[in-house]
């Protein structure tokens, strides 16, 4: 019970990364201690397990697939984003500030921590790591694309969420913002429980998923370092979206009018900005992101505790 417990706050810790624009629940899944495992139980998910299935062989699939592991940690990434949604829509819009601050102690402690399970940062090693710094801190620069609400650019919104949600470093949400498709997906279609749009998404998430694990399997056993060391460039290089003080600019029509859905202002992108002085406001947001620090700390405190208990 004790495990199944620390599955599901692992998975509701990936959940709520998933919902912030610029965090990737698959750093959550790597500073936890679960990400191979978790890519390993995706990817086991073939062919094979659905025979098993097929013939009644239920236990023998739970086993081939870590079935157990995967229903603890996607229950709790489950259950955080669709309660949590409501609850970050009315954070970013009253606290944004420290929120984001929060979320930048949580990746800038990440980039520290990850990079500590590369063995030797040998010259391959560093080039990944230039190379994932550099296309994560790109992404940040590109122009968000319309709103589409077409079935088939639905799933193809789900396959690239998802395989960015499970990447280190590159952010499942910022992903969708950069299709346009945030607000329809992560915010209108959660909260209302649209299916129309759900679904798409979903079956695309799967899809992706299953598929894209088989990819970081290979890379993790057959050039482990260097893929961490692309891993960790892309966490630092997603600290450009995270930045906590910034200025929003405001998608608009044809016409130059502001375009407002569901009563809100579509944000197209953010201008990183320095605070224009140091109050008690930037105090308090400085603190906040101490304290995303100390929280990755003792999560990897936690992890190694586990780690020598199990070993």
């Amino acid at each position: 019970m004790r495990e199944q417990i620390s599955l599901f706050v692992k998975g509701l810790a990936m959940g709520a990364a998933n919902v912030i624009p610029g965090v990737s629940g698959g750093t959550i899944a790597l500073i936890t201690g679960i990400f191979e495992r978790l890519i390993n139980a995706i990817k086991s998910l073939n062919l094979n397990a659905l025979k098993l299935i097929l013939s009644g062989k239920f236990k023998d699939f739970a086993r081939a697939t870590d079935f157990w592991f995967l229903v603890w940690v996607f229950l709790g990434v489950g259950t955080a984003i669709f309660s949590l949604a409501r609850v970050f829509e009315f954070l970013f819009n009253h606290y944004p500030v420290y929120i984001w601050s929060y979320f930048f102690g949580l990746i800038l402690a990440s980039v520290y921590f990850v990079g500590a399970n590369v063995q030797k940062w040998r010259l391959p090693v560093i080039i990944t790591f230039i190379i994932g710094a550099g296309i994560a801190l790109a992404i940040t620069f590109l122009r968000p694309a319309a709103e589409n609400r077409d079935f088939f650019y639905l799933i193809l919104s789900g396959i690239v969420a998802v395989c960015s949600m499970i990447l280190p470093g590159l952010s499942g949400s910022f992903v969708l913002i950069l299709m346009g498709n945030y607000h329809l997906v992560a915010i209108e279609a959660i909260n209302n429980l649209d299916f129309s749009i759900l679904l798409p998404v979903l079956l695309g998430m799967v899809a992706g998923l299953i598929a894209f694990s088989h990819l970081l399997s290979w890379l993790l056993r057959t050039f482990k370092d260097e893929t961490l060391g692309l891993l960790t460039g892309f966490i630092l290089g997603s600290l450009g979206v995270i930045w906590p003080w910034k200025e929003a600019n405001y998608m608009t029509d044809a016409a130059g009018n502001i375009i407002v859905k569901s009563g809100k202002q579509v944000v197209e992108r953010y201008d990183l900005i320095l605070p224009q002085q140091i109050g008690i406001h930037e105090i308090t947001a400085i603190l906040i992101m101490v304290a995303g620090i100390i929280t990755i700390w003792l999560l990897e405190k936690y992890a190694l505790a586990e780690g020598k208990k199990n070993g």
